[in-house]
């Protein structure tokens, strides 16, 4: 069944055991998710980015698998598991008999209305809320995996391969999203930085901040109810998150940046000192923060390649990658200017 058909049979309420009133739909460059009353539904797209590859059945399962392991570090009873999607006589089902076609992530369903993005948008984000949500990374952090391997990842070189692949990545984009003279600009204050500040990168590691972290930490991934709560973790790729914790908040104190509100993002940044004594920090902020908001624009400038989005959404998409980049150079004008 071709992803079209199978997004038409998922907005039908019959077929969920749930049998809800109605089905609500949303999608990004790599899912397709179906909101029922309780629950989320989410399918992934059998799309190839190179750092992404669900392009096999078997894939989407055992990434899907992943997706609720590593989400329940940060939301324990969100992620409810994993969920066969059926074919059988023409009809499909969920859990039921029959051929299994397709997978899902199945998750308990929360109010948007206390979610982080939207807090901001109506000024409502207080500076305790944000120590809370300090207080609950670094206490993940402070309990997130590390080892050899790990530790590898926050080599200069191996951050050299990522920051490669961006730039690889989005020279299509040149004159679209980025003009050439700010992929310059911040290609080479990248490259100049993992090589000035090699000796940053190196004590990192022996300090321990080399950890397996979340790699997708923005706003609207977080909670703000009674408990605060973390979801959408980068599951298909390891790289992305065995990563210096610096990278991890750096991408959260950029999403700040963006939304406006560099107040937030440095009290995040101060709260995360005070809490977990890591001072050290600051030496590689700046360059993670160029790194993430680049990544922010190569991911929404892929969405501009994307068949099945409305022209009105990518109209969308390149004005936030646009922005995105233009934050990235920034950034990169920074490291240069402040030697960091």
């Amino acid at each position: 069944m071709d992803l079209r058909s199978l997004q038409q049979a998922l907005l039908n309420p019959a077929t969920y055991p749930e049998h809800p009133v109605k089905v609500e739909f949303s999608e990004t460059h790599i899912s397709l998710l179906f909101f029922t009353e309780n629950y989320v539904y989410k399918v992934k797209k059998p799309v190839d980015f190179g750092f992404l590859d669900f392009t096999t059945l078997e894939k989407r399962r055992f990434y899907c698998h992943q997706e609720v392991e590593l989400n329940r570090r940060l939301s324990t009873d969100v992620y409810l598991g994993v969920v066969e999607i059926s074919k059988e006589d023409g009809g499909i089902s969920l859990d039921g008999k029959g051929r299994v076609i397709e997978y899902a992530v199945k998750m308990r369903r929360i109010s948007e209305d206390v979610l982080m993005s939207r807090f901001i948008e109506q000024g409502k984000v207080t500076e305790e809320m944000i120590a809370r949500v300090a207080e609950k990374l670094t206490s993940f952090y402070v309990a997130a995996e590390t080892n050899e391997e790990i530790n590898s990842y926050g080599k200069p070189e191996r951050i050299r391969q990522d920051t490669d692949e961006n730039f690889h990545q989005t020279r299509t984009y040149i004159g679209l999203t980025i003009s050439r003279r700010a992929f310059e600009a911040i290609q080479g204050a990248t490259n100049a930085f993992l090589r000035k500040k090699r000796a940053s990168f190196e004590r990192r590691i022996e300090e321990g901040k080399i950890r397996d972290c979340h790699g997708d930490l923005r706003s609207e991934h977080i909670y703000l109810g009674d408990e605060i709560l973390i979801i959408d973790c980068i599951e298909f790729n390891r790289r992305f998150r065995y990563t210096d914790v610096a990278a991890d908040i750096g991408f959260l104190a950029m999403d700040l940046d963006y939304r406006g509100r560099r107040d937030l993002s440095k009290h995040l940044i101060d709260s995360y000192i005070r809490m977990s004594g890591d001072r050290d920090v600051l030496e590689v902020l700046d360059f993670y923060k160029c790194y993430r908001a680049y990544v922010r624009g190569k991911v929404e400038s892929f969405r501009l390649d994307d068949p099945n989005i409305s022209p009105g959404e990518k109209e969308e998409a390149l004005r936030r990658a646009r922005r995105f980049f233009r934050l990235s150079s920034g950034y990169a004008a920074g490291l240069l200017t402040n030697g960091r």
